[in-house]
């Protein structure tokens, strides 16, 4: 057997893009990925080195966990050095919490995390899960000059590569689940690849540090018209918690009345971190911009910018997990760390 141009670790969570269709029950079930090239014979084609690790447990996505973060990022340690790169099958609806999450704790990164899944069954006829898998692969092991030529945590789905802390699952029942509506497509797939060069992150030049502490004692309020009080305080005054993402209207406004100003800034005054992000799946949070806001800014709430829920939610977990003062943490809610903000 000739030596491949590049190497490519796949790593089966779980997720539709890994079962197959028994032809006797119709029951969904996973299939073995010792026999992938079996499943997709178009693989055999590429100059690309395969290798495979599947959980003994698939994991459904509605289930996945910090625990299972971490759980890849190790894999992915252990094997940082044997491959080129790295294709993550995985759920579609929580996949961008996961990429999210894998962005920050995968610190000077310089080879490629492709995330990808399916709608359908890679069993099914009308699967979508055969081109995601192909192109995702394809893109873990291409090169240029003999280096990677992406080297961040990325999404995959429907002829588009997504850097993976910029995304949301926007579509349930269509092939194109996701959206990235504050920064472009890193690479789209036809006829060829077209990689976004410009819009991708930069190779960490230092080793790889992978963080493996997360902390997830972060609670979530969502504003809406008279909302209550008693609710409010209720979630915000909850035993342990230490961060709450606070998601407001428009450029990041909420109600000036009194009491809410109140519980937040109580919440504050106990070190609790506060952050606030926009409900609206477009747009950036300028605190300030209106009266709406100001008080936020003045209370010390930290402005989330652009940030997706699902970075929001794992860049906190992140920074938590790192022992940093509120300060700190502060400072690093407002800091550009893998491209997941806009400056």
């Amino acid at each position: 057997m000739k030596n491949k141009q590049s190497s490519v670790l796949l790593i089966y969570t779980g997720g539709t893009i890994g079962m197959m269709q028994d032809a006797h029950t119709n029951e969904l079930r996973p299939f073995d990925f010792k026999t992938l090239t079996q499943q997709i014979p178009e693989l055999n084609k590429f100059d690309i080195g395969l290798s495979s690790i599947a959980f003994k447990k698939p994991i459904d996505s509605s289930n996945m966990h910090p625990v299972v973060w971490i759980e890849i990022a190790k894999t992915i340690k252990e094997n940082y050095h044997k491959f080129d790169g790295f294709v993550i099958l995985h759920g579609s609806d929580t996949m961008s919490f996961t990429a999210s999450a894998l962005s920050f704790m995968l610190e000077n990164l310089s080879k490629p995390v492709v995330l990808t899944g399916s709608q359908l069954p890679i069993g099914i006829i009308r699967t979508d899960g055969k081109e995601n898998l192909i192109t995702a692969i394809e893109i873990a092991g291409a090169k240029e000059k003999g280096k990677p030529l992406v080297s961040e945590v990325c999404i995959y789905f429907e002829y588009k590569l997504y850097r993976g802390n910029r995304t949301f699952k926007y579509n349930s029942s269509h092939f194109d689940a996701f959206r990235s509506p504050n920064y472009q497509p890193l690479a789209e797939a036809g006829v060829n690849i077209q990689y976004n060069k410009s819009a991708l992150l930069k190779p960490g030049v230092k080793p790889l540090k992978v963080h493996l502490e997360l902390d997830n004692d972060i609670i979530v309020l969502k504003l809406f018209p008279g909302i209550s009080k008693k609710i409010t305080s209720s979630i915000i005054n909850t035993k342990g918690v230490k961060a709450i993402i606070l998601e407001t209207f428009g450029a990041g406004n909420c109600t000036t009345q009194e009491w809410f100003t109140a519980e937040l800034k109580k919440a504050i005054d106990r070190g609790v971190i506060i952050l606030n992000i926009t409900q609206c799946l477009e747009g950036t949070v300028i605190q300030g911009m209106y009266e709406t806001s100001s008080h936020l800014k003045k209370l010390g709430v930290v402005g989330g910018g652009d940030l997706t829920f699902e970075a929001a939610v794992t860049k906190l977990m992140f920074l938590l997990g790192q022992k940093m003062s509120p300060a700190q943490i502060k400072k690093s809610l407002q800091t550009n760390l893998r491209g997941e903000l806009t400056h």
